[in-house]
């Protein structure tokens, strides 16, 4: 390398920071990069930056779980080494073996439920109708009541309209 190059390199380093560099790949095509420790040339000192380059995407369209977990650990120095392929791998694996395995305690325990009931040993879960919506002005009754007849336990609201008020809409 000529001593003119090795000069305008010195001073980009020392004006605009080291260059950034590639520290990997995951299997998506996203690309991994670091920027070093620096000093500029006004000698403030610049940690470490570590980022992304997506595939394929805008800034503004990532969303949670887009990158392996273990990359998001290092970019945010959860980590201090990258991830290697294998670990992501190891980890992919055992977490298709955990989905598996709850997978199967689910159906497992869902059966158990069915025999449970089957034989009387557990009351099945009461099924409920509910008319209207709880915000409606008559929930659960056809007409509102001109007495106060709910209790703490048991109000609903809109139930009640007080006497001579011409019904709650004429407010």
């Amino acid at each position: 390398m000529s001593w003119a190059r090795q000069a305008l390199r010195a001073l980009r380093a020392r004006l605009f920071g080291p260059p950034k560099e590639l520290v990997g790949t995951d299997q998506f095509g996203n690309k991994y990069y670091r920027v070093p420790k620096h000093e500029t040339h006004a000698g403030q000192i610049i940690p470490e930056r570590r980022f992304v380059e997506a595939m394929n995407r805008q800034p503004y369209q990532y969303q949670v779980g887009d990158f392996p977990t273990e990359w998001e650990a290092w970019i945010r120095k959860k980590r201090k080494d990258p991830p290697t392929i294998e670990e992501i791998l190891r980890n992919e694996n055992y977490r298709e073996e955990m989905k598996q395995k709850i997978k199967d305690v689910l159906e497992k325990d869902k059966l158990l439920q069915a025999k449970e009931y089957k034989e009387g040993l557990v009351a099945e879960p009461a099924r409920t109708h509910v008319k209207g919506h709880a915000s409606a002005p008559y929930y659960g009754k056809s007409e509102p009541s001109p007495d106060p007849t709910s209790t703490a336990s048991t109000f609903q609201p809109g139930s009640w309209v007080p006497r001579g008020s011409g019904g709650s809409h004429n407010k």
